[in-house]
């Protein structure tokens, strides 16, 4: 009983935490603080309670059928589906808020093909559509005054009773009402040991333990970060960066150079020195001093990273850019040759999401993406990861300062700038700055199947569906170099686009069995750098998320590796619960 009480507290005070915090940063009077005070600490001796083994926060051991690390979308999906199949489920998060990108500013969905998104990422985006049929729900924009754009699809669908843009905050409500209402058990700000912390027994994890001291066992365990931090740990075969074309015989893999499939590249010439045309006053900051190998080659090189902003144009709802302690204009001077080149592209990416705001992207030569700068990231220590993150966030809020006061910025980006700021109800405990960097990729596992180039782009038959995926093959620029010539230029963008959305194999979500037999792997999945490149979206997480979930069940029930299940069994109940495998069972 003790136990249960103390779910539905903790579910109470992560939903109201922040509005707790809003309350006392006000100075409330007295009876307040002393209430809440009170509150915490009820909460904290319940939780102390609740705990498998009766050892209080730390170094207490938590036990269930299945243990999900992380708190992306894709966990989230994993452990409401595990749960609706009837199994114990604790998903142990290393962050506070719970969605990863999709409650973390990205809200101009990267669809593709919404046909082929079905099962509880359609149920997610379902939610979506009927938050904002409540009038409360546009408190700064009259629904009427909000456009439909949305990114392949539109963006509010009647019809289907989806709806596939959104604000950070209602997607981050959402993942809340899926843990609340599944009554899903989910500890946060626990980080892996990556050390010593996993232990296996006989080719399968039996447990982790996280920095503070807790140690988690499980039957089957998923990985659901996005840097693939368990399936390392574990012991299971990964990759970074971008393979050669010869790896698996691709084209679009390795080194790119003077390939521009979207507008991401410096279109006029550009000098990248101090003084311009004087290769003597040396490199202009923000441009990599080195050579580039022959196109197709490989490196340990990643697609750049960047924060997905969430901005208001309401005057009563926005928060002028912060011009950081550190700032400094000269790396940006760059930026300033772009504007004096001609370039008038700086508003290209603000895409409306409700209530007169924006998810904000990478846009052109030289934008949010911090291109070269996150290189170590997947490997790096969460010390070292903490502090390349918090010199991504310096380099953009900087950028955002510049753009809206240099003087070198025309006078019309200026003005335009004047009228956009960072929203007031978004990313409230975090300074209004989305809490999860853009992660568009970091290890990606090596399984016994590789999803390769020739897969997404139709080019073979993909056997053992357990979703679909329909984005282009896309990857952001990896390095920003200096040509023969003696031109800035960034390399390493791809956009192609699959004739027809694709099937993703169940091969791509399991490790090789001698590697580690209870595990699987919906975000870091087994495929190539390009392949990835179309993967990597969150509809096709939460996919991949409620998939792997529905086959770590029936490894559990069968007592047997998560390789040697039933794929017939596997494909019945996903088709049951929704889901989209092959082409001819598409979605309106």
């Amino acid at each position: 009983m003790i136990k249960k009480i103390s779910f539905f507290l903790n579910q109470l005070l992560k939903s109201n935490l922040n509005l707790m915090k809003t309350l006392l940063s006000k100075k409330y009077n007295l009876k307040l603080q002393l209430f809440s005070s009170l509150f915490f600490l009820i909460i904290g001796s319940l939780s102390s309670c609740s705990s498998n083994e009766g050892e209080g926060n730390n170094n207490s051991i938590h036990q269930s059928d299945l243990i999900v690390y992380g708190g992306t979308s894709a966990a989230i999906t994993a452990a409401v589906q595990a749960k609706k199949m009837g199994k114990s489920v604790i998903v142990v998060s290393p962050d506070i808020h719970l969605g990863g990108l999709s409650s973390g500013g990205l809200g101009f969905t990267d669809t593709g093909d919404k046909t082929v998104i079905g099962g509880l990422a359609r149920e997610f985006y379902h939610r979506v559509y009927m938050h904002y049929q409540n009038d409360s729900a546009w408190k700064w924009q009259k629904r009427e005054e909000y456009g439909n754009k949305g990114q392949g699809t539109p963006a509010i669908d009647g019809n289907a009773r989806t709806m596939w843009i959104f604000e950070p905050h209602v997607a981050e409500m959402i993942f809340e009402d899926f843990v609340r209402e599944n009554e899903i058990e989910v500890l946060r700000d626990e980080w892996l040991d990556r050390e010593n912390g996993v232990v296996k027994e006989n080719g399968k994890i039996v447990s982790f333990k996280t920095l503070s001291g807790k140690t988690f066992k499980g039957k089957v365990f998923i990985d659901a970060t996005y840097e693939g931090d368990l399936l390392a740990a574990a012991g299971v075969g990964y990759h970074v960066g971008r393979e050669s074309n010869e790896t698996y015989g691709e084209t679009w893999n390795g080194v790119q150079y003077g390939v521009f499939q979207h507008r991401h590249y410096f279109i006029e010439h550009v000098s990248p020195y101090v003084v311009p045309g004087d290769d003597t006053s040396g490199l202009l900051p923000e441009i990599a001093d080195e050579q580039l190998p022959e196109n197709g080659t490989g490196d340990d090189k990643v697609q750049a990273y960047n924060f997905r902003m969430a901005l208001s144009q309401h005057p009563d709802n926005r928060i002028s850019f912060p011009k950081p302690a550190n700032y400094d204009p000269a790396r940006y001077e760059l930026l300033a040759r772009v504007f004096e080149s001609g370039w008038d592209e700086t508003f290209n990416k603000f895409d409306d999401i409700p209530n007169l705001k924006t998810d904000t992207n990478n846009h052109g030569p030289f934008s949010t993406d911090y291109i070269g700068k996150n290189y170590g990231y997947p490997e790096a220590s969460y010390e070292d990861r903490k502090t390349m993150i918090r010199e991504h966030e310096d380099y953009q809020k900087g950028l955002m300062y510049f753009l809206a006061n240099d003087t070198k910025v025309p006078d019309s980006v200026r003005l335009e700038m004047s009228k956009w700021g960072l929203a007031k109800d978004e990313f409230t405990d975090n300074g209004n700055w989305p809490h999860q960097i853009y992660v568009r990729e970091a290890r990606r596992m090596i399984g016994d199947y590789v999803m390769t180039e020739h897969d997404v782009l139709g080019k073979k038959e993909v056997s053992q569906s357990v979703g679909m995926g329909s984005y282009s093959l896309d990857s952001h620029n990896i390095q920003r170099i200096v040509t023969p010539e003696g031109y800035v230029q960034n390399e390493g963008d791809i956009g192609v686009r699959p004739k027809e959305p694709y099937s993703i194999s169940y091969g791509t979500i399991v490790p090789k069995k001698q590697e580690c037999e209870n595990l699987l792997v919906p975000v870091c999945v087994s495929s190539s750098h390009t392949a990835f490149g179309s993967i990597r979206m969150e509809p096709v997480f939460m996919i991949l998320g409620q998939s792997a979930a529905t086959a770590a069940v029936l490894a559990i029930d069968g007592k047997i590796a998560v390789q040697e299940v039933d794929y017939t069994k596997l494909n019945q109940k996903l088709k049951s619960d929704g889901q989209v495998l092959v082409l001819s069972e598409r979605l309106k």
